[in-house]
């Protein structure tokens, strides 16, 4: 199953945009940033691939100073694979 991160270099911003999504019905869970994304320590948002589309306008019209952008997190074969989307 493929899963979408939203990417934050701002811990504080990551907490906030979980609330604000789970305030909005959006299933979603805060995470520390995989090691494979190679954007250094923080944390990010995983949400499912169905959420996508409304968490995308949810999190540009917060206007997020620290927000990276979103990858797609896939695990094959015991590997973490993250691509930007």
């Amino acid at each position: 199953m493929t899963e979408v991160l939203a990417v934050f270099r701002s811990r504080a911003q990551a907490a906030d945009c979980n609330a604000k999504l789970r305030g909005m019905g959006i299933p979603c869970s805060l995470i520390n940033t995989p090691k494979e994304a190679k954007i250094g320590c923080g944390l990010s948002v995983k949400l499912s691939s169905a959420a996508f589309q409304r968490a995308g306008r949810i999190i540009s019209r917060a206007g997020y100073s620290a927000f990276y952008g979103f990858y797609s997190l896939r695990t094959s074969c015991g590997r973490t694979l993250i691509t930007r989307l």
